[in-house]
């Protein structure tokens, strides 16, 4: 899960950030790229330079650069918390992730000059006149790489106010937290098995073609193949293959092709550490051949379960259907 904050200055951003690391969220913040680049120009930190830098990124890089810049940090199976959206581009940037959530913390000006008094920092305004001068220039970018806070404000999808104390605040992200890890997204079974064949073609040594199947009973992995030159051989990269290596047209010089499917190792795999595949399933990242069909079908498999079509492959479906083998495709990018 990632939950992102906007908001004005000293509406509480901070302190919701410090709750949700308490409960285990990592800590990223936009601003951090803007901060990075101030020093890399010498300049001191102080609002005045990280406004006119983040200006000048957005202008250089686009609007969205902040974000993009912080996406690349965050790994999936961990919950983040993402402080200081001020763009609307830099939360859609966001929503390419299915778990981001943006929560607006919002406070009367009054009420937020006054906790800035109490913070006593050197380069806040002094008087609530020079405050919310400062607080206009934000508010709605005259260009495009200017800050936009009423726009992102308008984007969240939970807005909590926090003109009280810090106990009703915790009480009402807590609520908050409570509901979205109740509704939280999970990858299928199927997903789940599909996207660890994908893993595993990652270690092909074919330099043509990168293939790994899966096969599965009890939603339990029992084996896995992906395709390349047999053991004990010469990897296909390194030279093993002839025919991957003349770069062959698909189709061509099939006699010529040392490498074994996905399908085909899985199964040998299987049979070589004495495990049965009777009545299991197979994932695989391609849809068989016609040669991995017909150790499919012999080898007991029931379902076979495909992410992307293997050119002329209709011969296979057709052997598959009249086997009673179930085949169907399963798009997993």
């Amino acid at each position: 899960m990632i939950l992102g904050l906007t908001g004005r200055n000293a509406s509480g951003k901070g302190v919701a950030a410090d709750f949700l690391r308490t409960k285990g969220f990592y800590y990223y913040s936009l601003s951090d790229v803007i901060r990075d680049a101030v020093r890399q120009q010498d300049l001191e930190i102080t609002r005045e330079n990280l406004i006119q830098t983040g200006r000048q990124l957005r202008a250089t890089f686009g609007t969205a650069y902040l974000a993009e810049q912080i996406l690349l940090r965050l790994d999936p199976d961990k919950n983040y918390v993402v402080d200081s959206f001020r763009h609307p581009d830099e939360v859609q940037a966001f929503r390419q992730r299915p778990d981001f959530h943006l929560l607006a913390i919002v406070a009367d000006s009054e009420t937020r000059f006054e906790r800035i008094k109490a913070r006593n920092r050197e380069s806040d305004p002094k008087d609530l006149a020079e405050f919310q001068r400062l607080e206009a220039r934000e508010e709605t970018g005259k260009s495009a790489e200017g800050q936009d806070l009423n726009g992102t404000e308008l984007l969240a999808d939970f807005t909590f106010p926090n003109n009280g104390s810090l106990t009703e605040l915790h009480k009402h992200l807590g609520e908050l937290l409570q509901r979205l890890l109740a509704n939280i997204n999970r990858p299928s079974w199927d997903e789940y098995f599909m996207q660890i064949a994908q893993v595993a073609a990652l270690r092909s040594n074919c330099v043509k073609r990168k293939v790994a199947a899966v096969i599965v009973r009890d939603k339990r992995v029992i084996s896995t193949g992906y395709n390349g030159t047999p053991r004990g051989t010469k990897n296909c990269y390194e030279g093993g293959c002839p025919r991957c290596n003349s770069l062959a047209d698909s189709g061509t010089k099939l006699e010529e092709c040392l490498c074994s499917h996905g399908e085909e190792n899985a199964i040998t795999q299987a049979a070589y550490h004495g495990v049965s595949v009777k009545d299991a399933t197979l994932y695989t990242t391609f849809a068989p051949c016609l040669m991995c069909t017909k150790m499919i079908i012999n080898a007991g498999i029931r379902e076979v379960i495909y992410n992307l079509d293997y050119p002329l492959n209709d011969s296979s479906f057709a052997l598959f259907k009249d086997a009673g083998v179930i085949c169907r495709q399963l798009e997993v990018k």
